[in-house]
C-alpha cells in the first residue's frame, strides 16, 4: 500500500516545525526589542530628570552656603570670614566623607566562595565529584 499524499513525511514535520520555531523565535525578539525601546526612552527620560535634579540641588546648595555666610556677617563678622568658614565647613564635611568612603572600600573582598564552586567546575564536567564540605 502507497502512503496517502496527505499525510506529511517525518521531513516535512521537522521542516514545517523549525520554520515554525525560528518564526517563534524571531516574533519574541521583535517584542523584546519593542519592550527595550520604551524602557530605554523611559529610562532615558528619568536619567535626564535625575540630572536636571541634580544640577537644582546643587544651585540650592550655593544659594543656601551664600545665605548661611550672611547669616554669620549679622553677627558682626566681617563676610570674608563668613564665607571663609562655611568652605572651612565643606572642608570639613569632605574629609569626613573620605575617611568613611575609604573605610568601606577597604571592607572589599573578593567572593571566596564563588571562586572556590567555580574552580570545582571543570572537574565537575570531567565526571569528577568533589567530596561533599563539611
Amino acid at each position: 500500500m502507497l502512503p496517502e499524499q496527505d499525510e506529511p513525511t517525518v521531513g516535512r514535520l521537522v521542516a514545517d516545525a523549525s520554520r515554525d520555531i525560528s518564526a517563534l523565535v524571531q516574533a519574541e525578539v521583535a517584542l523584546a526589542k519593542s519592550e527595550l525601546v520604551v524602557s530605554a526612552k523611559a529610562g532615558g527620560v528619568g536619567a535626564a530628570l535625575f540630572a536636571v535634579a541634580g544640577f537644582l540641588g546643587l544651585l540650592v546648595l550655593i544659594f543656601v552656603s551664600i545665605a548661611f555666610a550672611y547669616f554669620l556677617s549679622m553677627t558682626g563678622l566681617h563676610p570674608a570670614w563668613c564665607f571663609l568658614i562655611v568652605a572651612g565647613v565643606y572642608v570639613l564635611l569632605a574629609v569626613v566623607l573620605v575617611l568613611v568612603g575609604v573605610r568601606l572600600i577597604k571592607k572589599i573582598r573578593a567572593p571566596q566562595k564563588t571562586i572556590d564552586t567555580a574552580k570545582k567546575i571543570p572537574g565537575a564536567l570531567k565526571g569528577q565529584h568533589a567530596a561533599p564540605r563539611r
